[in-house]
């Protein structure tokens, strides 16, 4: 079994999320799918609470376009006897949920501060969840998973870390029986241990959340997928010479996360470097390129 994360420019379109199946169509089954939210869909979502916020309901008109590019998504790539299930799906988080904690912000000039925080900490997980409603319905053997059923967090002076000793215990029990199909599971999102309000690894958290996901259940690799083909010996943008470095370790990649690589998030090597699991970083526009493999 192995884990496969595909970020937002994976799950962006209709063109990326149809290379998606026929990335995890090549895999033997079981196989893990950890998706993002809909490229750029999350900063969209923050940017609409804070419009809420200044009491301006026009971020439901932009809401109403998000249901249009999710439901146009949804004909292009989810298989036809799904599609009307998803559609609906679709449509009941944006109508039952996000319309009201939208409603809740704008309509309520006196909601203390850790109320905004924990609406809108609800409202951003809806990202992810919308988006892996569409990628489980585009296979004939896609498995749902909430990954608020078992990714764990506790408060700590900076923010919120994860709670490992809790998330193991339910990451087994919700992977139990992990004998075949394509799990499909939510990337950042969390809930706090305690309260069960929803929360968040931060920015980037989808990695670390696949990663988790590798180390707990023994996966035999950890992939990547975003829309580079892996680790640079410099930044493309700026350095056209630059070429992809076919090997790294463990260590190598943690020091150049941690200079600034945007990449893979830097809490994502740890996890998997504990049980050695190599970690490949593919380029989901480019399956073919060799991309980086991450080893001891």
């Amino acid at each position: 079994m192995k884990v496969m994360k595909f970020g937002g420019t994976s799950v962006g379109s209709v063109e990326s999320l149809l290379n998606l199946k026929d990335i995890v169509n090549d895999e033997q089954r079981p196989v893990i799918v950890v998706v993002s939210a809909m490229g750029g869909f999350t900063n969209q979502l923050l940017a609409m609470c804070e419009q809420a916020q200044q009491r301006d309901i026009s971020c439901l008109d932009t809401l109403e376009l998000a249901r249009k590019r999710h439901h146009d998504a949804i004909d292009g790539v989810v298989i036809e006897p799904m599609r009307e299930q998803v559609h609906a799906t679709i449509d009941r988080f944006i109508d039952e949920s996000l319309k009201p904690y939208y409603l809740a912000l704008a309509t309520n000039p006196h909601m203390p501060v850790d109320e905004i925080e924990r609406v809108c900490d609800a409202i951003v997980a809806h990202g992810e969840i919308l988006s892996s409603a569409i990628v489980t319905g585009m296979f004939d053997d896609g498995v749902p998973h909430l990954s608020l059923n078992y990714m764990r967090t506790v408060p700590d002076g900076a923010g919120r870390v994860l709670d490992g000793e809790e998330t193991e215990r339910l990451v087994r029990r919700d992977f139990a029986d992990l004998t075949d199909g394509v799990h499909v599971v939510q990337g950042f999102i969390s809930r706090d241990k305690e309260t069960g309000d929803v929360t968040n690894l931060g920015r980037g958290g989808s990695d670390y959340t696949a990663a988790i996901l590798a180390s707990l259940l023994d996966a035999e690799s950890l992939e990547i997928w975003t829309d580079v083909d892996g680790f640079m010996t410099a930044d493309p943008r700026t350095h056209p010479d630059a070429t992809v470095i076919p090997q790294m370790t463990y260590a190598q990649a943690q020091e150049m996360c941690d200079a600034g690589a945007k990449v893979i998030y830097p809490p994502t090597i740890a996890p998997v470097a504990m049980k050695h699991i190599p970690v490949w970083v593919k380029n989901t526009f480019n399956p073919a390129a060799p991309g980086t493999v991450i080893v001891d």
